[in-house]
């Protein structure tokens, strides 16, 4: 099955997230924003496809690297195509991303599971078939109602629990809304969240900001009295040391790393030097599915866990295939949106839920995205 040609169709889709000036999603006004899907197509007819960001998969990395590498390849030398794509990375880092390049790896495990019929996680490994979900909160935000105060937090981790979720995962505030960062607001949400679930929903925190070294210690020695599961991401990952002396001054389980490049080499370095006690990864910040199952056998070598970074078709690939991951991460997760809402340019979720708070693993072949190809032609705006 040689691969005959890689498309990008970009498309509009009405939505009600929105980015603030940093980038971060919050709730909005319903308005238009593009998506690409990304189209690998077989010399007999057989197609894979993958949804992402316009701007990730650019005409200019499409020709330079996607068709340049695949175009005339056995779709089934995947490790070999994917190993050609990682090496035109050095000096292009910029250009060919690993999110560009986890995005067309995994449009190529869905070419590969389609033409099989199968799904993509039982070619993985099939190690489960469900697994629980955590609902991931989005940033906290200034919108009365929202994530605004500690005690909104707690109000809305109410909401989760008895939606199904057995356990909740904090993104705090951050610029630009005007106190952030603060150690002690964090802190202030989280005890408000914890008080109100009880002791027996599992919570962690994703700090995303990069705090020094003395509040880090601060923020985790509270989490640690709030029996906490995890703490995730409070400085700058660039700087190993640092999260190699906060995992040493702390007994609370410290993940990482989630955006650090550097694929499961990188994570290596982490494991060696003692800088987490569990390992991440997802498949758009290393890479690919592949690269991200390999962080997860790393992980299962030092006798650690591997939580999967991020919600979607990828993540549960990898997710149903191993066994050293506790969680599926859903959302992100506001009063004001709903969740349980596909996109339109979907007929359903990838990620149902049911009242357990356990997420299925989907039994359509390759990555089991139920895509809506007429919502899409009908609304396309290009079509490389």
């Amino acid at each position: 099955m040689k691969i005959e040609s890689v498309n990008v169709t970009v498309f509009q889709y009405p939505t009600r997230r929105v980015s603030d000036t940093a980038g971060h999603s919050h709730p909005g006004p319903e308005s238009l924003a593009k998506m690409a899907m990304l189209t690998i197509t077989a010399d007999d007819g057989t197609k894979g496809y993958s949804f992402a960001p316009p701007e990730v998969v650019r005409p200019f990395v499409v020709n330079t690297f996607f068709r340049k590498v695949m175009v005339g390849q056995d779709a089934f030398n995947r490790e070999k195509i994917w190993q050609e794509l990682a090496h035109w990375q050095r000096g292009s880092a910029h250009q060919l991303t690993e999110r560009a390049l986890g995005f067309v790896e995994q449009a190529l495990w869905d070419l590969i599971g389609r033409k099989l019929n199968m799904p993509v996680w039982k070619l993985l490994g099939g190690y489960r078939d469900k697994v629980p979900a955590y609902g991931s909160t989005m940033c906290g935000d200034d919108l009365p109602g929202g994530l605004s105060t500690p005690e909104e937090y707690a109000t809305f981790a109410e909401t989760l629990v008895a939606r199904g979720y057995k356990a909740i995962k904090l993104h705090t505030w951050m610029p630009p809304v005007s106190f952030a960062p603060n150690p002690k607001m964090d802190v202030k949400a989280c005890a408000a969240v914890r008080e109100a679930v009880g002791p027996d929903i599992d919570l962690m925190i994703d700090g995303y900001h990069w705090y020094s070294r003395t509040e880090a210690l601060y923020i985790g020695k509270e989490l640690e009295k709030l029996n906490f599961a995890w703490f995730e991401e409070p400085m700058e990952e660039e700087s190993m040391s640092s999260y190699a002396w906060l995992a040493e001054n702390l007994s609370i389980p410290i993940i990482g790393p989630e955006s650090l490049g550097g694929k499961h080499h990188s994570r290596a370095d982490w494991i060696k030097a003692g800088a987490c006690d569990i390992l991440r990864a997802g498949s758009n910040g290393v890479g690919g599915i592949s690269p991200t199952l390999k962080v997860a056998n790393l992980a299962e070598s030092f006798g650690m866990d591997c939580e999967v970074h991020g919600n979607g078709a990828a993540s549960l690939a990898v997710i149903g295939a191993i066994k050293n991951c506790r969680w599926y991460e859903r959302g992100l997760l506001h009063p004001f949106l709903d969740y349980d809402e596909p996109a339109a340019y979907l007929h359903s979720l990838i990620d149902p839920m049911d009242d357990e708070g356990m997420v299925s693993l989907p039994t359509r072949p390759g990555l089991g995205e139920d895509i809506n190809f007429a919502y899409i032609e009908a609304n396309t705006v290009s079509h490389d």
